[in-house]
């Protein structure tokens, strides 16, 4: 008897749910009885995901690197998924932000943890042979990535810190994203002058990102947290998390991209250019960049040492231990 009532309530509720769909619960059901069962791989495009690794040439470890990086795509958009849900949200509930930065650090970690794959997870000459036919594409186009940044602090904060100081927000989206730090790591080595990658990137993606930029403006996640009480700025916990996300984001995916250069296009005769032609040396050592989401929480000393790992663990490898 129980059981008839409750499924008498839950059909009173479709039906007030499908009243003003202009057809009635019944069309609904009969669809239902003609609907297939839903399958594990039909739900999430299985066979559809699995055929998106097209290699260019016929070394093994080529698909090995295609994959990586998809992944890493979608590791991305979980951080977006996060932020613009922290970005959105009116509540201003301290514990919705610390979950929701605990959540992207997260899949940080798991970024981080992974990038031995780049590392150790291919063999060099393999890797040095099948990046030749994948020119200018260079992971320094991951959109995602960008608006990862747009996402989590102000304009000002991602100039490139040898022009930082002249800038400050009173300056257009468009003078300030006009000086994004990261276009200086995709140069021509000999002249200066923006490479193909920057220039393909640049066509595609400048008005999306500069859209983004002003959606954002003055509501960052670095905007959400000055716009907090003293008291719940101060919260140890929240601290704690953009401190890490910071570190993340700014220190230790750089580095572990660092690592990874290093292993693969440096030699003894003189270093490789990465496959889009950036200058990877300046663009990828935190030290250099001094690139930092939440500047309020740190000492001038802290920020005067940012990034200062990369030598420890990469000039000086033996002082690091």
């Amino acid at each position: 008897m129980k059981d008839n009532e409750q499924i008498k309530s839950q059909v009173s509720k479709l039906e007030e749910k499908y009243k003003d769909s202009g057809q009635d619960l019944s069309s609904y059901l009969d669809g239902l009885l003609h609907q297939r069962y839903l399958t594990y791989w039909d739900y999430i495009h299985l066979d559809t995901l699995l055929s998106l690794q097209v290699p260019r040439t016929h070394f093994p470890d080529e698909e090995i690197f295609i994959m990586y990086h998809q992944i890493t795509e979608l590791y991305f958009k979980l951080i977006l998924h996060e932020q613009k849900q922290l970005v959105d949200d009116k509540s201003d509930n301290l514990d919705f932000f610390i979950e929701k930065v605990r959540r992207i650090n997260s899949y940080y970690t798991v970024l981080i943890s992974s990038f031995g794959i780049m590392i150790k997870g291919m063999e060099r000459e393999q890797f040095l042979q099948f990046r030749m036919a994948l020119l200018p594409a260079s992971g320094f186009q991951s959109a995602q990535y960008r608006m990862i940044e747009l996402y989590s602090t102000s304009l000002e904060n991602l100039i490139h810190v040898s022009e930082r100081a002249k800038f400050s927000s009173d300056y257009s989206v468009e003078d300030l994203y006009a000086h994004m730090y990261w276009k200086k790591g995709a140069t021509d080595l000999s002249t200066g002058e923006k490479t193909l990658t920057l220039k393909q990137f640049e066509y595609r993606y400048t008005p999306r990102l500069i859209r983004i930029a002003k959606q954002v403006k003055d509501a960052t996640i670095y905007h959400k947290f000055l716009g907090l009480p003293d008291e719940q700025k101060q919260n140890k916990e929240l601290v704690d998390a953009l401190k890490a996300l910071d570190i993340n984001a700014n220190i230790n995916w750089p580095l572990m991209h660092m690592g990874s250069a290093h292993r693969y296009l440096r030699k003894e005769s003189g270093d490789i250019d990465a496959t889009g032609g950036t200058n990877w040396k300046k663009y990828l050592p935190p030290s250099f960049q001094k690139i930092v989401f939440f500047p309020e929480i740190y000492t001038e000393q802290e920020l005067n040492n940012w990034g200062r790992q990369w030598v420890d663990h990469v000039l000086n490898p033996d002082k690091a231990k």
